[in-house]
């Protein structure tokens, strides 16, 4: 790969999210706004290679973009044949606007703005999560798909769908007042969620793990919690999201996977461990909570047995598999059930693991192939273990895991 394309791949990574939040705060036409940031990398895929990469890339794509929503502007202007108000405006905005993507506090404003206007009532939930996922996070459409259990193209139309309903409905980009919050929460929340699960387990891509993402999917939680300190949903998530990111320096080494077993315990983060404990005991979460609240709390139990344990001989997979039993009473998914299986194994032995395998299919995903290949090497069944590799490995999208998969094939000769 080339520097500038590196630089460019990080830049929309990191930034895109923020870049579009700036420009939609500044002109407040969506469907320009995305248009016009496209043409920007475009134009930058084409000019770094040989120009250089710019000292503030971010920097360089926020001018470009605005001058391309700018010429947009007047051309509507001028189709009409009004007065280029807008124009006029928008060119007076841009000179107190030069500075952008620092990570100020105007910033994660207008970033929480952004989620906030795509949880608007107009939208169905998992449209809003998906666009907001698409649009503030920068997750790519394909790992958004796998994340709803959805084909690519049907993910890639409800996102357009519902970028189209908010241009079309008028949607405003503004923080609605207090009592519309709690409305839009839980739908806030499931992004967030969903925001981690895309960068503790990228479904496609080079890397094992997108920490920065994941990084920001826990700001955003706590940016929210800011607003509603009491709310259990979100004290649980933090509580969930804080126990998985505090692995994510042992789950790496060489640029390959270390399995939770495997870890260097001493690298995981022990202060966010503690925090999380200390949330998973206070006093929001003793009482009734609503199912997506509990959901969020019981997989951070799960995670809480995993990060409390001295070694990984010492955890307590009765206790695991019995809060994955509950977890299927609450909130029933595929993805629960495979981990349920995975503890199972570990607390019943193979053969159990298997049973509770049986039947079990995720469209798209590896992962049911990939656990039903190791417990298959456990049971010293190599010939199926082999087919069930070879169907995880022509599954799997993700670089780190695939070449994980393919060795682990390859050590049953």
């Amino acid at each position: 790969m080339q520097p500038a394309d590196g630089a460019l791949e990080q830049v929309v990574r990191e930034e895109w999210g923020r870049l579009v939040a700036l420009l939609l705060a500044q002109f407040r036409r969506l469907d320009l706004v995305e248009d016009a940031l496209g043409d920007a990398v475009e134009a930058a895929s084409r000019h770094w290679p040989t120009e250089g990469v710019p000292t503030n890339p971010a920097g360089w794509l926020m001018t470009a973009a605005r001058r391309r929503v700018v010429d947009r502007l007047r051309t509507e202007e001028v189709s009409r044949r009004k007065q280029p108000l807008l124009v006029t405006e928008a060119e007076q905005r841009e000179e107190g606007a030069r500075t952008m993507a620092d990570a100020g506090s105007l910033v994660e404003d207008d970033v929480l703005r952004l989620v906030l206007m795509c949880a608007h009532p107009a939208l169905a939930a998992e449209s809003a999560s998906a666009l907001s996922l698409r649009l503030v996070m920068g997750v790519p459409t394909p790992d958004i798909a796998r994340l709803f259990l959805v084909p690519e193209p049907t993910m890639a139309a409800r996102i357009t769908r519902a970028k189209k309903r908010i241009v079309g409905a008028g949607i405003p980009f503004a923080v609605p007042d207090a009592s519309a919050l709690p409305d839009r929460l839980d739908t806030v929340a499931q992004t967030a969620y969903l925001a981690f699960t895309a960068g503790y387990a990228p479904g496609t891509g080079p890397d094992l793990l997108r920490a920065d993402l994941a990084g920001e999917a826990i700001r955003l939680v706590r940016v929210v919690l800011g607003l509603r300190p009491d709310e259990p949903t979100l004290v649980a998530l933090l509580a969930l999201t804080l126990l998985q990111h505090s692995r994510r320096d042992a789950r790496v080494r060489d640029g390959r996977l270390v399995l939770l077993a495997d870890q260097d315990r001493t690298r995981w983060h022990h202060d966010e461990v503690a925090e999380a404990m200390r949330l998973l005991t206070g006093p929001v979460l003793t009482g009734p909570i609503a199912p997506l609240a509990a959901s969020y709390a019981l997989q951070a139990r799960i995670a809480a047995e995993h990060a409390t344990a001295p070694t990984a001989a010492d955890t307590r997979w009765d206790r695991v598999v019995g809060w994955y039993d509950l977890l299927l009473q609450v909130s029933p998914s595929p993805s629960a059930r495979l981990a349920r299986a995975v503890a199972v194994a570990e607390d019943r032995g193979t053969a159990a693991g298997l049973a509770a395998l049986e039947g079990l299919e995720i469209p798209d995903s590896h992962r049911p192939a990939a656990v039903r290949a190791e417990l298959l090497t456990r049971a010293g069944d190599t010939d199926a273990a082999r087919a069930a590799y070879d169907q995880a490995i022509a599954a799997c999208r993700n670089d780190v895991e695939r070449a994980f998969l393919t060795e682990q094939r390859a050590s049953l000769g």
